[in-house]
């Protein structure tokens, strides 16, 4: 099952992909405290992100309750190093890219993983939080890694990944956390 989750993720389009054990996955509440100083400019203006997304201990246990995921990247071009517009185009190729991946890989996934992108939902193109509305797509809704404080550096050494892969690009990363002994579809 694994192999074929891999093979998936990079037919679909990632640049590469690993299934790793859940006790690989390093986490810090330091991320969080990233998410609270706007580094992204998201704090409390969507759904996903903090403080609306939980508390951050429980989204940690949460991450540690999983023994295994799947955890894939997308490397992009960039202008230059200063190439804002290319990294916002990238992410949003990467968050569509999650989705398609997730979207291929529904016939296999065991019930009740959690999916998390980069940076953020990136779902809608506004965030109904942002109108004072309640999620427009809460199924299709996924939160960041960095909100549910998984340090992705540390979580990928060993393994292909990387987080810098040459000047000019810019990395992303996602991850599907599932129960690694249940090997059938949804529920």
């Amino acid at each position: 099952m694994y192999q074929k989750m891999i093979h998936t993720a990079l037919n679909t389009g990632a640049a590469k992909a690993a299934v790793i054990p859940g006790e690989k996955i390093v986490t810090s509440e330091e991320f969080r405290r990233a998410c609270e100083s706007n580094v992204c400019g998201n704090y409390g203006r969507c759904w996903m992100c903090p403080p609306d997304v939980g508390d951050i201990q429980p989204l940690i246990q949460r991450v540690k309750s999983y023994p295994r995921s799947l955890i894939y990247q997308s490397i992009y071009r960039l202008e230059d190093s200063f190439d804002i517009e290319g990294m916002e185009k990238s992410s949003r190729l990467h968050a569509k890219l999650s989705r398609d991946i997730e979207q291929a890989l529904s016939p296999v996934l065991p019930s009740g993983y959690l999916h998390l992108m980069c940076g953020g939902c990136r779902f809608c193109q506004v965030c109904a939080k942002a109108e004072g509305l309640p999620c427009r797509a809460p199924e299709q809704a996924r939160a960041s890694l960095e909100a549910y404080g998984i340090d992705v550096y540390h979580t990928v050494e060993g393994t292909e990944l990387k987080c810098i892969n040459g000047p000019d690009t810019v990395t992303y990363f996602s991850m599907i956390l599932f129960d690694g002994d249940n090997e059938g579809g949804k529920a």
